[in-house]
């Protein structure tokens, strides 16, 4: 039997004759409790906001996209276009044109980015399931489909015709320009319909035929921008950018969907760690609570000290009594926080508790990784805290009675 355990169980759970002492313990399993329970919902909650906020991406993000290395496009040939056909892995993927261009309505303008897609886009993405006003585009025709902040800003709808929609795009060439009708390529386009994704996306682009596009940039017709790809289920991914990669060679490379948003993935898992190293603080004080008890809690068993020291247990042996207490005080604590802040989490993805609209409850996610975070962090810093405070324990403290 483990005597040392044994007392600090006894210690830990016996009630002293000092009302103070009681208190403090209380106060300190409370506040490491709530502390434990505080960073779980945190932690879930953020990783609920990562998914929500790449939920709205993943409709126009492909599994894999394959752009050129240098420059904005690069050529594509039939022997390609027969090998990509081969590729069992690919469910389906569409030729893109893309790129920088200004769009003007009612002597309003704005710059936005112009995606040229063919009629495998809707294959590869649902990009048709989020539009709010009107409908897809039809293929071969000048209609484009626009973001719902490019259509606020400029003060047009869907099919408004009583004034000119114009894209305009800069020639290609060197020397001055003459006139700034000289300057740009233009073409008259009608929208056809209005997406909403997210308001970044919203307020840049425009989707349009890849021929119209084609047309307005003076692209060759091997000529192409980007290819989005769509994989069949259970493909592996990393086996089909190699054989992708190998079709196509070095001049392009192919990124996945965490590539495409690496900028929105660092910035949440930047905050995702701002964020657990503030309430890490949060339990570095109330573990501050669990020193304050413990080392109270030492001094009122003085006397029970100084009679286990003259019965043979050395310093060494009475300071692994009191860390063992602080050690239980804080693990157990975290356990209930983490249960507490489990129920808390469980509710709100039932019941949906909170919400950040009235239509949309708060997002939260229950992940294995969370419970091993909360309980690492937990008695990693309940070890250290326990640690500290037995360390006040000597032998001159125990002989003095």
């Amino acid at each position: 039997m483990n005597v040392s355990l044994y007392i600090a169980k006894r210690y830990l759970f016996s009630k002293s004759s000092n009302n103070a002492i009681n208190i403090m313990t209380i106060i300190a399993a409370s506040g490491t409790i709530i502390a434990s329970a505080a960073l779980f919902i945190v932690l879930s909650g953020f990783a609920g906001l990562k998914d929500f906020s790449l939920k709205f991406s993943s409709y126009v993000d492909p599994d894999l996209k394959v752009v050129p290395v240098q420059g904005k496009s690069f050529d594509i040939t039939k022997d390609h276009i027969k090998q990509l056909n081969a590729v069992d892995a690919v469910a389906s993927y569409s030729k893109i044109i893309e790129e920088r261009a200004i769009i003007q309505f009612d002597q309003k303008q704005q710059i936005i980015t112009l995606k040229g897609v063919d009629s495998n886009y809707k294959k590869v993405t649902a990009i048709d399931s989020m539009i709010i006003y009107g409908r897809w585009l039809e293929h071969g025709t000048s209609q484009i489909v626009s973001g719902g902040g490019i259509s606020n800003t400029l003060s047009f709808g869907v099919l408004d015709i009583t004034k000119s929609l114009t894209i305009a795009v800069p020639k290609p060439g060197k020397g001055q320009i003459t006139s700034v009708k000289s300057a740009f390529n233009t073409i008259k386009v009608s929208n056809i319909g209005v997406f909403n994704i997210n308001e970044t996306l919203n307020y840049e682009y425009i989707y349009a035929d890849i021929d119209i596009v084609k047309q307005l940039l003076n692209y060759k017709d091997n000529q192409l921008s980007a290819l989005e790809f769509k994989l069949k289920p259970n493909s592996n991914e990393s086996e089909v950018r190699q054989m992708l990669q190998n079709i196509l060679g070095n001049d392009v490379q192919v990124k996945n969907k965490t590539q495409l948003n690496d900028a929105l993935y660092k910035m949440l898992n930047t905050e995702n760690v701002a964020v657990y190293l503030i309430f890490t603080l949060v339990i570095i004080i109330a573990l501050f609570n669990v020193i304050g008890a413990l080392i109270m809690m030492i001094l009122d068993k003085k006397e029970s000290l100084h009679t286990l020291f003259n019965l043979g247990a050395t310093t060494k042996e009475i300071r692994h009594i009191f860390f063992l207490q602080g050690s239980l005080m804080t693990i157990l604590s975290g356990i209930i926080g983490l249960i507490l802040g489990f129920i808390i989490i469980f509710l709100q993805k039932q019941f949906s508790l909170v919400m950040i609209i009235p239509s949309e409850p708060y997002p939260v996610v229950i992940q294995a990784i969370n419970f091993i975070i909360v309980l690492v962090t937990i008695t990693t810093l309940g070890l250290l805290a326990s640690k500290l405070a037995s360390q006040r324990i000597t032998k001159n403290l125990i002989k003095s009675n």
